[in-house]
């Protein structure tokens, strides 16, 4: 377990020295004497008197506050753990950390329910019989070290260390570098990960836009109009705890200044409900309506740059008129959005969820860029900033496969030319659809090793399962992308000693390193990933220290230690001169998304979406986010298919009636809710349930919304255009009773909101 970190200054903290340690607390609990203690105790009689002399580590009911960084999202949150007689009892935002700022969401602070979940993985793991049956043995670490070991080895003696892959989930901060390190070192260039969530069209639009390899800023909290294209930026978009926080300035923390938003997409999310305006316009059309806007705001001399007239005539075929005929949004509605944003004052446009997942995803995202350059917003306070290089790290998002990617490893274990795949905090069987192979690939492959904390669709497939430390048991770091605007790092540290015989994913990976080492070239040093990330740490420093730091660097590292987190508020971030011109809409060669299936075989648009509690499946397996209602349909547990009742009354469906939805890859059948913020003729599915093996909370419950959606994929950022497919639905004549929180929305005839009787 983790020492206290010492009393040092946080030089982020904007609270005094005396105030973060009260934070932090006076008092440690040791781990071995809690337990020690405890076990002293156990008599006949129970006497409510201390002990006159206690183990020297233990003070009961003192509790102490460790600070790390959150793991139930990419946001890279930081958290503050509140241990007390050596167990973790709660989790909040750590308070100096700049993503959280001290606020937490439901899933961070669910992340108990990972540390002592009863369906974790609790000792090494061999399959005993046929691959997918579930049925392993427990073996020893040194077994299965030395099996894998000795397995890897050999390839790279006989030259075929190309053969080894390593795929893991969005892996930042230095133990992305160990990864690299390690198959570099083992001579194979194939190492990948691929995350549902990650925001590809985003990155890519930047490229193309302003040149950028990164993910910007985006300055919610200072803007004075902000126009959302589908980004549910207080649900599930990039950091939505941080942008809840702007949010909420936006709205009331400027005496006398008020904020709006505008929310446009197909299903209202819960950024929709808390906007202005939420604007419905038609799916796979919001690029375009981008367009338009911008076309009305030059027509309009709202934009005044030199090269205006080159603007001007890029725009020429997006007039508000022919935009309006095809996104269903009206002629005076989109000039005026052009006014409001074109209006003094700070505008910013971002874009997410449908809008970034079409086949022209990375087009709609460039059209929403060309807004924030016409509004002159770029590198400006309430605008897009662009950030500094990454803090410790400089390969945040470098190496995500997207469905391109997936479909070039599918096609290589299908060819054979795969011997081991090493399978690290992904589940790529749950979150592809089904019609990519991905899963009968897998059989093709001799040996496949998960580094898991917990079994799932994927883990299922493996050979040889290694269980890993959970992140509150793990050292490492990460760099928030996106970042805040300013140099930041974030340390992780054990809040509580290991509950079972696992090992950090770090550590297993050095391990490995060494069986396989031996008269092999393949040695990394460190016999810890705590002093792997140490010894980083203090290389990072020494390159700083030249530009004035006074502290030597164990009082730095103890500092960072105590704060959770590094950074350099006010440092210079990004070149905010960044170069954009009206050549960037010469990539937009389709400003409309195509979709998979005919509008008259298929007439509906299936709309799956992330929800708040599980993103993309990840947070099932946890009993806490599985009884939390969703925030916008009070449901709990289940999954749901959601129809406007325009939809539901042409269709004569009730709520309840269990539908097959299906589409050209497959079908589903789940029941029907009548939601009335959605647009006729869209079909929303939520997206996080359906698992068929991952722990007894998710398993058999819900369905899974991705195995039906066709493999569209964005030419530009090859990944999977997850809201491009149409379905048809009929009803099955079953009937399911849709489990809400918030009864009914009719008075029953109780007439308790009737008129009032002057006679009564």
């Amino acid at each position: 377990m983790a020492a206290i970190a010492g009393p040092a200054i946080n030089k982020m903290s904007k609270i005094s020295r005396r105030d973060l340690l009260q934070f932090i607390g006076a008092g440690g609990v040791g781990v071995a004497g809690g337990i020690l203690y405890g076990e002293g105790v156990q008599r006949n009689v129970e006497f409510l008197i201390p002990q006159v002399v206690p183990p020297e580590d233990y003070s009961p009911g003192v509790a102490t506050w460790y600070n790390t960084v959150c793991n139930q999202c990419s946001a890279g949150c930081g958290i503050s753990v509140r241990i007390r007689e050596g167990k973790a009892k709660k989790i909040e935002g750590n308070p100096v950390h700049p993503v959280s700022q001290g606020r937490l969401c439901a899933r961070g602070q669910a992340g108990l329910n990972v540390l002592y979940n009863p369906d974790r993985i609790r000792t090494p793991l061999q399959n005993a019989a046929q691959r997918g049956s579930g049925n392993y043995a427990e073996i020893s670490w040194d077994e299965a070290l030395t099996t894998l070991g000795s397995r890897i080895g050999r390839l790279k003696i006989e030259g075929k260390a190309g053969r080894v892959r390593l795929l893991t989930g969005r892996t930042r901060g230095h133990l992305d570098e160990l990864f690299a390190q390690f198959m570099g070192l083992l001579g194979s260039e194939h190492y990948q990960q691929y995350d549902f969530t990650y925001p590809a069209a985003i990155r890519a639009a930047n490229r193309i836009s302003f040149g950028v390899d990164q993910l910007p800023y985006y300055d919610i909290k200072h803007a004075d109009f902000l126009l959302s294209f589908g980004a549910d930026y207080l649900g599930t978009w990039l950091s939505p705890v941080h942008h809840s926080l702007a949010y909420g300035h936006l709205r009331q923390g400027r005496q006398g200044r008020r904020g709006k938003t505008v929310q446009i997409e197909p299903r209202m999310s819960l950024s929709g409900a808390a906007a202005d305006e939420w604007i419905a316009a038609r799916p796979g059309t919001e690029g375009l309506l981008a367009l338009g806007i911008a076309h009305a705001l030059v027509n309009a001399g709202n934009y005044l740059g030199s090269d205006r007239d080159e603007w001007s005539i890029a725009l020429e075929a997006y007039s508000p008129s022919t935009v309006s005929a095809e996104t269903d949004v009206s002629e005076e509605s989109i000039v005026r959005l052009a006014t409001e944003f074109s209006a003094p004052g700070t505008s910013l446009a971002i874009a997410g969820g449908a809008t970034a997942a079409g086949t022209n995803a990375v087009a709609s995202v460039v059209a929403v860029n060309a807004l924030n350059y016409l509004a002159g917003n770029l590198g400006q306070r309430g605008g897009v900033i662009f950030n500094s290089d990454p803090a410790f790290s400089a390969t945040a998002g470098s190496r995500q496969a997207g469905l391109r990617g997936m479909l070039d490893l599918v096609e290589a274990m299908e060819a054979g030319d795969v011997e081991v795949l090493l399978v690290h905090d992904t589940n790529p069987v749950y979150a592809l659809p089904e019609n990519v192979r991905f899963r009968r690939a897998m059989e093709n492959v001799p040996l496949i090793v998960a580094l898991s904390s917990f079994h799932d669709e994927t883990t299922a497939m493996a050979d040889f399962i290694l269980p890993t430390n959970t992140y509150l048991e793990s050292w490492g770091d990460d760099v928030p992308d996106p970042g805040v605007g300013f140099p930041v790092a974030s340390i992780s540290q054990p809040v509580v000693a290991k509950l079972y015989d696992t090992l950090a994913v770090g550590d297993i990976i050095l391990l490995l390193a060494r069986r396989i080492g031996g008269e092999l070239p393949i040695r990394l040093h460190w016999a810890t990933m705590e002093e792997f990330i140490k010894e980083r740490w203090r290389e990072e420093y020494e390159l700083r220290s030249a530009a004035g730091e006074d502290q030597d660097f164990e009082a730095f590292w103890r500092a960072s230690l105590e704060a959770g987190v590094w950074g350099q508020p006010g440092a210079a971030t990004g070149d905010e001169s960044v170069p954009s011109s009206s050549s960037m809409i010469a990539s937009i060669t389709d400003p409309v998304s195509k979709f998979a299936g005919s509008e008259s075989d298929y007439p509906f648009v299936l709309h799956p979406y992330l929800t708040a509690t599980f993103t993309d499946g990840r947070g099932a397996n946890l009993p806490w986010l599985q009884e939390l209602p969703d925030p916008m349909t009070s449901v709990v547990y289940g999954s749901w298919a959601e129809l406007n009742p325009v939809t539901a009354d042409e269709l004569g469906i009730r709520e309840g009636d269990i539908l097959e939805v299906e589409s050209p890859a497959g079908s589903i059948r789940v029941p029907a809710l009548i939601f009335p913020a959605i647009r006729p003729g869209v079909i929303a599915i939520p997206i996080g349930q359906g698992h068929s093996a991952y722990g007894r909370y998710a398993s058999d419950r819900g369905v899974n919304p991705i195995h039906i959606v066709a493999t569209q994929v964005d030419d530009q950022s090859g990944d999977l255009a997850w809201a491009a497919t149409r379905v048809r639905i009929k009803r099955t004549g079953e009937r399911l009773r849709i489990i809400k929180t918030d009864g009914v929305t009719r008075t029953l005839g109780r007439q308790i909101l009737g008129p009032k009787n002057d006679h009564a």
